[in-house]
């Protein structure tokens, strides 16, 4: 895609607040006012095989925003793919004001194939190659027809996840800062009235919407306020993190006016200024020696590799004081893999 091309389309796409249109349609799903509809976001063949994005359309009797929630773009973090099907069962239309856009599962053939980070079909991971290309890989294709179909139609848009397969992970949320107070006044807001306790602190994204990467980061950077959510471990689907990806998704819509009802904000979360990450040196078996949502000391060891016989090989320690975010959840570990990521809570 040219540079100039979505900066432009943001421009004369993105409707206004209580102008939204009598049928408001995303791929195949058109809904009239009031009603739900069901359909997809066709990717065509291109280089390799088309594939099919379910979507739904909640558009509500009253006027209001356009949210996005969006899941699934690991097809085996299953605990949030499930939590935005519930919210598309538990949606009500007619007591809805504006327009949320329910985008359960991207990586479709990391879903049914059982692959972990990557989509199959191109090796790549369906968050690292946003705003896309026409003319790309299945993935790349794919974030692009999201990027046109859901961001640029969305004024606020959520981003969930949670622990991959390999990933023993706790909860947390992502905050993007982009240097535009009034956008990150915004998202700080959509942060908090999700609720969950701890907070990254992302200052690092990239800041062109040319190049923009991670599917929150489009919408940041094409002036939406935006957040990223993680609930879910290890490929489980618990209902506590289920409850808290459906729950918070619901505080935020409460925050946006969209449903009755107060939002229930986090009152003091934690607040994490950067993320320190533990690879492995070599590859073997990897031991945890903590759990997820551990708090450890600078040297703190968190594990150990051994050969296939036993033998230890590394130690792993923690290269800061911190939170465990997450921690290898098998024992498969091959040399530069993430053992552990920990956050450094700001002070």
């Amino acid at each position: 895609m040219r540079r100039f091309v979505l900066p432009l389309i943001v421009l004369v796409a993105a409707p206004a607040w209580g102008q939204t249109p009598a049928t408001f349609k995303v791929g195949t799903a058109a809904a009239s006012r009031g009603q739900t509809a069901f359909g997809a976001i066709e990717v065509p063949a291109g280089s390799d095989a088309a594939l099919s994005i379910p979507v739904a359309v909640v558009h509500g009797a009253r006027p209001g925003p356009v949210l996005a929630i969006v899941s699934g773009a690991h097809g085996t973090e299953y605990a949030s793919i499930i939590a935005v099907e519930r919210l598309i069962r538990q949606l009500d239309a007619k007591s809805v004001a504006g327009t949320v856009i329910l985008v359960p599962l991207v990586n479709v053939p990391s879903f049914e194939q059982k692959v972990p980070h990557v989509n199959p079909v191109d090796g790549k991971s369906m968050n690292r190659f946003y705003p896309g290309k026409q003319d790309g890989t299945q993935t790349e294709r794919a974030s692009y027809l999201i990027t046109k179909e859901v961001v640029e139609r969305c004024d606020h848009l959520i981003d969930l996840h949670g622990g991959d397969l390999d990933e023993s992970l706790r909860p947390y949320s992502y905050w993007t800062k982009t240097g535009n107070e009034r956008l990150d006044a915004e998202s700080r807001d959509l942060v908090l009235a999700f609720g969950l306790d701890t907070i990254i602190i992302s200052a690092d994204r990239p800041k062109d919407p040319a190049a923009s990467r991670y599917l929150e980061n489009t919408a940041t950077t094409r002036g939406k306020a935006s957040m990223t959510a993680e609930a879910g471990h290890a490929g489980t689907v618990e209902p506590e993190d289920v409850d808290a990806l459906v729950d918070g998704s619901l505080s935020v819509m409460r925050h946006l006016k969209m449903l009755d009802g107060a939002p229930r904000p986090i009152q003091s979360p934690v607040w994490v200024e950067r993320i320190a990450g533990v690879t492995s040196e070599v590859t073997g078996i990897f031991v945890p020696l903590v759990k997820r949502g551990t708090y450890v000391a600078q040297g703190m060891k968190i594990g150990y590799v051994t050969d296939y016989l036993g033998r230890t090989l590394a130690e792993a320690r923690a290269p800061e004081a911190g939170v465990v975010l997450y921690i290898r959840a098998v024992p498969s570990m091959t040399k530069g893999e993430t053992i552990a990521n920990v956050g450094v809570v700001a002070r």
